[in-house]
């Protein structure tokens, strides 16, 4: 029996793992007072009795077999009358969804033999056979349940549960609980996923980060943490951190060095205004940087030293010689004079070489008849005395901070950039190879230059258009637009009306009304219109004038010389047309006409009558109907040359009134006669 029981659980462990939940029957009691089976016979001795459970859809008339959703057997639990309240709750598991109805079948079995028989299905050994339709929903709480059959009695309960893993009103959604690096969550009734206490995501797998912690420059791997991504720090990784080795500078992102006001180079480590901040010049001198973190000192009068630290007192002019010792006194000073000297200044030298006062070795010379001395000295040694050791670089200081170098016996001075000169005491200007182009205005500075450029001109030294508009600006009004740098059109002009041109600078005239209401500009154009026409007017009537006076004295020296007019007869002289009915075609006619006093010589170039052009209106209403048909017909010859009209008609003849070459245009007449005679007029 021992052994049943155990195979019998672990089938039922086994199916519940495979399930989505298990239905659960827990038997409290059964009654069978008398001891009989279904068919009423006595068990013998007892009735050893054990249950049959099967589980099946819900049915309107529960109907034996098929037992669908599951099913089980217990081993014998008792006999007759018992209680199995310790026997535990027997595990019917399924893997669908509970679909919240069921149909359960309790039968109870006679075992003859105290164990399970092998025919299960005898029906001469059942005890009793309860059929159970239900609702029934997932959850913890049993249901309580009695069946009273006709002589027997059972009481038990029931409920079902979902697996651990599943969850919901029919234990479908499915939800293991982790807490590893793939998820950090529980599951809820219904399923879902809830995050353990500083997770968060789809699957709970991301950590939230210290509240305030920067999401760009900080992360974190555990709950509660900041990690600061390199280049930030601080507790919530928001404060930049500056490139290494930066000074005096700041940050605004991650490896910057923003040097501070004053301060320069890569690393802000150069002190470009040393005197600002360290104030090296004392007793109100004044302080002035050189570059790089040097500076001079300009030393009030009496005070001296690089700091002007120094007052200079009357022992600082060396007033002593001979090596004399200055001693500033209150109001003076004194000297202490060496051995063999004396004075004042210890300008008296009262050894001689008898007391051999050379020094180092010197050759004492006697001067003065035995009464002083003079000492050669050695090479590397100066003084009265050679009692001093030669410092070539003592009598040389070098200005603007350059530094004294004794070369090949020669004491020079190594000058610093931006210097030159003997003793450094020049400053280099470096605005003498005027850099500065366009204008620009060249400045000075130690070691550099800077330039002052004109409007529309930048660049170290002003090179670089920056506003061509300013350069080169339109004339006459017109708006520049463009040439501001790069990345922009080049700069162009719009033009003020009545002018055109690359910069505005051609006058165009207005032959348009007036546009955009300007009424004033329209009159002017106007106006200066009407002065032309009135001056155009004008000249034409003076030349008309000019062409019948020139006819009029042509006619008279005609009659007067009748070999000059070609032995023209008195008759044909009369028969010219009179001089109000000439005709001032004011065609542009190219002719070569020789006056020469009475005899005129023609030289044919090209004749032209294509086009009619009148200038003056009142000449135009004075034409006759005649003078037309005249015109029209001269105009149909003018393809012929007017040699050949020549000489096909040689009673035609020219008059030609001779006037200034230059003008622009010439004036032709036409004469005609009732006869087949012609004389045309031009004015040349």
């Amino acid at each position: 029996m021992a052994a049943w029981l155990t195979f019998a659980l672990g089938t039922t462990l086994m199916a519940q793992a495979l399930g989505s939940g298990v239905f659960q029957l827990d038997i409290h009691e059964f009654k069978n007072n008398n001891g009989l089976l279904t068919n009423g016979s006595p068990c013998k001795p007892n009735c050893r009795t054990y249950f049959r459970i099967c589980l099946k859809n819900y049915q309107a008339v529960v109907s034996p077999g098929g037992c669908i959703f599951g099913s089980t057997i217990t081993p014998v639990l008792g006999i007759n009358s018992f209680s199995a309240k310790d026997s535990g709750a027997l595990q019917i598991p399924f893997n669908f969804g509970w679909p919240g109805s069921f149909s359960l079948i309790i039968e109870a079995w006679h075992s003859p033999y105290g164990t399970l028989p092998l025919d299960a299905d005898d029906p001469d050994l059942l005890i009793s056979f309860f059929a159970i339709k239900r609702q029934l929903a997932v959850g913890a709480d049993w249901s309580q349940d009695t069946q009273i059959g006709k002589q027997t009695e059972l009481s038990y309960s029931y409920r079902v549960i979902c697996n651990e893993t599943y969850f919901g009103e029919s234990c479908s959604k499915k939800c293991l609980p982790r807490d590893d690096q793939f998820g950090h969550y529980t599951c809820t009734r219904e399923g879902q996923v809830s995050c353990l206490p500083g997770w968060k995501g789809t699957y709970c797998e991301e950590a939230i980060c210290l509240e305030g912690c920067s999401e760009s420059n900080g992360n974190c791997s555990k709950p509660g943490e900041c990690v600061c991504r390199k280049g930030w720090q601080g507790t919530f990784c928001d404060e930049c951190q500056k490139y290494p080795a930066c000074k005096h500078g700041t940050c605004q992102v991650a490896w910057q060095c923003n040097c501070q006001e004053g301060w320069g180079g890569l690393l802000c480590d150069q002190d470009l205004n040393f005197c600002t901040h360290h104030h090296p010049c004392v007793n109100g001198a004044t302080c002035m940087n050189t570059g790089q973190g040097s500076y001079t000192c300009t030393c009030l009068p009496g005070l001296t030293g690089v700091n002007c630290e120094l007052e200079m007192q009357e022992c600082d002019r060396n007033p002593c010689r001979n090596g004399g010792i200055c001693t500033n006194l209150e109001s003076g000073y004194k000297c202490a004079c060496l051995q063999g000297f004396e004075g004042t200044h210890c300008e008296h030298n009262v050894l001689t070489c008898a007391d051999s006062p050379c020094f180092h070795g010197g050759k004492c010379w006697e001067k003065d008849g035995g009464h002083s001395y003079m000492c050669e000295c050695p090479r590397g040694y100066t003084g009265l005395n050679c009692e001093k050791r030669v410092d070539k670089c003592t009598s040389l200081p070098c200005a603007n901070g350059g530094l004294c170098l004794i070369h090949g016996g020669i004491r020079v001075c190594s000058c610093r950039a931006g210097f030159t000169g003997q003793r450094c005491e020049i400053n280099i200007n470096e605005c003498a190879g005027n850099p500065c182009i366009n204008g620009g205005t060249c400045q000075d500075r130690i070691n550099d230059y800077t330039c002052d450029c004109p409007p529309g001109y930048g660049g170290r030294n002003c090179d670089k258009v920056l506003d061509e508009c300013s350069v080169r600006p339109c004339l006459n009004g017109g708006l520049c637009t463009g040439g501001g740098g790069p990345g922009e059109p080049p700069a162009s002009c719009i033009c003020s009306p009545g002018f055109t041109g690359q910069r505005c600078e051609v006058f165009t005239a207005v032959t348009s009304p007036v546009a955009n209401g300007d009424v004033q500009d329209g009159f002017q154009w106007a106006a200066v219109s009407l002065a032309v026409g009135l001056v155009a007017l004008l000249v034409l009537l003076c030349m008309v004038g000019l062409a019948l006076r020139h006819i009029h004295r042509q006619a008279q020296r005609d009659r007067s010389d009748t070999e000059t007019m070609n032995n023209i007869s008195n008759v044909q002289k009369d028969n010219l047309i009179p001089a109000s009915q000439l005709k001032n075609t004011n065609q542009k006619i190219s002719l070569e006409v020789d006056c020469d006093s009475e005899k005129l010589n023609f030289i044919h170039k090209n004749y032209h009558l294509d086009s009619y052009n009148s200038n003056s209106k009142e000449l135009k209403d004075e034409k006759t109907q005649e003078d037309k048909s005249l015109i029209y017909d001269k105009s149909l010859e003018d393809k012929m040359p007017l040699s050949r009209m020549y000489s096909e008609k040689p009673e035609c003849r020219i008059s030609t009134i001779c006037s200034s070459r230059d003008s622009m245009y010439q004036s032709v007449f036409v004469i005609a006669e009732e006869r087949r005679e012609c004389v045309i007029a031009t004015e040349v």
